[in-house]
C-alpha cells in the first residue's frame, strides 16, 4: 500500500451544507462501506492507479454513476 495514502473509510462524514461543494464524490446516504475482493483486469486496475491515490474511491464513483444510469433508464 502507499505509505503516503490514508485510507478514508474510517473518516466521519461532513454533512454541513458547505461539504456539498467540496470536490469529494458524493457517498451512499448511509455512508457504510463494505470491503470486498474483486478481480478486475490488470490494465484497467493500472490506470485507475496512475491518478494516484484514491483509485478504490474513483472505482466505486464510475460504478456508482453506472448504477444511476441504469436506474435511471429503467425508470423511463
Amino acid at each position: 500500500m502507499n505509505k503516503e495514502y490514508r485510507p478514508d473509510w474510517d473518516q466521519p462524514i461532513d454533512s454541513s451544507p458547505d461539504s456539498a461543494a467540496s470536490s469529494k464524490p458524493q457517498v451512499a446516504s448511509n455512508g457504510v462501506k463494505q470491503i470486498v475482493t474483486i478481480r478486475l483486469d490488470v490494465d484497467m486496475l493500472e490506470w485507475f492507479k496512475t491518478a494516484g491515490p484514491g483509485y478504490q474511491t474513483r472505482i466505486n464513483q464510475v460504478l456508482r454513476e453506472h448504477m444511476d444510469a441504469q436506474r435511471n433508464s429503467q425508470a423511463e
